[in-house]
């Protein structure tokens, strides 16, 4: 088993190339990512937002279809891999800025951002139990977190896990683990998050909805403090 910094060494050097084609139609097993964005968009057509924040946000493609959708609002997208960073950056998105970071130490004020979305990242995190913990901290009260990514049947989990992501890593892949909606509910409780949708739906896609419990409002910023 690898270390946690070996892991996002994986990553990095990953996506550092990825980045150069990420965008393109020539993306390869990228392209799957771009599923998930329309049932993401959905969620936040529910409730309002002003400020969002995009873990693992790669070049961009999410802040720039929220910012087509809703332009008035404030997005703040963040990536372990400075080049992702960078050509998410020369998109020049209104309203968006973009941020190299530790989706596991996430470098915000508390109470930041009113929602906050992860498009198929998850699974590249070695502690998930510190990417909750951090998301419950930013997350203002009676805000929520929308993730997608990977899970399955645990026969078929159990081969992803032991199979499949161990030979990804092999080949250069910083994946570490897909989990069980048992272990996704768990992580939720263990944050103080509480699930409103956690759902195993086509393509071996997890969809989840959690929301933070409504206290004292407290301020809200108008942009995520880092």
């Amino acid at each position: 088993m690898k270390s946690d910094a070996e892991y996002k060494e994986l990553s990095i050097r990953e996506f550092t190339k990825a980045a150069e084609v990420y965008d393109s139609g020539h993306a390869g097993i990228y392209e799957m990512c771009r599923d998930d964005y329309p049932p993401i968009l959905d969620e936040l057509k529910k409730d309002d937002f002003q400020n969002l924040l995009d873990v693992g946000c790669g070049t961009g493609p999410m802040a720039e279809l929220l910012a087509s959708e809703f332009p008035d609002r404030r997005y703040t997208g963040l990536d372990l891999t400075p080049r992702m960073i960078e050509v998410a950056t020369a998109k020049g998105i209104e309203g968006a800025r973009f941020v190299v970071g530790d989706a596991e130490e996430l470098p915000f004020g508390d109470a930041s951002f009113d929602a906050v979305i992860c498009a198929n990242s998850f699974h590249h995190y070695p502690n998930p139990q510190a990417f909750f913990d951090g998301v419950a901290r930013v997350l203002r009260p009676g805000g929520k977190l929308v993730p997608r990514d990977y899970t399955a049947p645990s026969t078929i989990l159990w081969l992803m896990n032991h199979t499949e992501m161990p030979l990804a890593n092999l080949v250069g892949h910083g994946d570490v683990r897909a989990y069980t909606l048992g272990e996704v509910r768990a992580f939720c409780t263990a944050s103080g998050l509480v699930p409103a949708t956690l759902e195993a739906r086509k393509k071996f896609r997890l969809h989840l909805v959690a929301r933070k419990p409504t206290g004292s409002e407290g301020e809200r910023l108008q942009f995520g403090d880092i």
